[in-house]
């Protein structure tokens, strides 16, 4: 897929670095020249120039794009007028950066269904691993719905997902396994890295340091960290 990426600050320059490591052809946009030569070699394409200018950005390949993205950070007057560029272009998939409160509901004034909010998304996956014994990660679905990563309790050690019977007692699901293996390198080095090891199934057994990939509410799933 081919990404356009408005604003190569933290946020927008981790996106872009992400998506085309993940095989994806990525377009960095941004007005400062230092941002864009930093990342000249490591994007399909970089271009330096002004997003609030709908000539500049009419010079972009933006027809041919899956989806534009908004990146910039503080300076809320050019992320609108930048998504208003886009609007105006036709852009056929905008998404949305908010910082706070009145940005987003200007993006959906505008008409902006996807938008965005990596430090807020961010401090509440923290603040859930900080809350809760034992999380390791979290996803929010809605506001009662999560799915969280988990280290298994040790009473659990042992145990298969059958036995444990997560859905029975709690109202939680075991989606799958993370697990840590021993991998060799190039180099013939040994280190540990992390594999899914599929769909869960009830026959799957729990072992020591197994990451669990849970869905439920997130007070369900607190219940079951917490009597573990």
């Amino acid at each position: 897929m081919k990404f356009l990426i408005i604003g190569l600050g933290n946020f927008g320059a981790s996106l872009a670095l992400k998506l085309t490591e993940m095989g994806h052809e990525v377009i960095g946009v941004d007005n400062s020249m230092d941002k864009v030569s930093l990342l000249r070699d490591k994007l399909t394409h970089t271009v330096c120039l002004d997003s609030t200018d709908v000539q500049a950005v009419g010079t972009l390949p933006i027809k041919e794009a899956d989806a534009a993205i908004v990146a910039i950070g503080e300076d809320k007057g050019s992320s609108i007028m930048a998504t208003a560029v886009l609007k105006q272009l036709n852009v056929k998939r905008v998404i949305g950066r908010a910082i706070s409160p009145l940005h987003e509901t200007v993006l959906e004034a505008m008409g902006i269904n996807e938008i965005i909010h990596p430090e807020a998304e961010t401090a509440d996956r923290l603040a859930k691993r900080l809350d809760m014994k034992g999380i390791v990660d979290s996803f929010n679905l809605t506001d009662r719905y999560n799915i969280i990563e988990a280290k298994v309790p040790d009473r659990y050690v042992g145990q298969t997902i059958g036995e444990v019977n997560f859905r029975h007692k709690y109202n939680v699901v075991i989606l799958t396994i993370i697990r840590s293996i021993e991998q060799k390198n190039i180099l013939g080095m040994v280190h540990r890295v992390s594999e899914v090891v599929g769909v869960a199934a009830p026959e799957m057994r729990f072992e020591k340091d197994d990451i669990l990939v849970l869905f439920g509410n997130i007070k369900d799933i607190q219940r079951l960290l917490d009597e573990a």
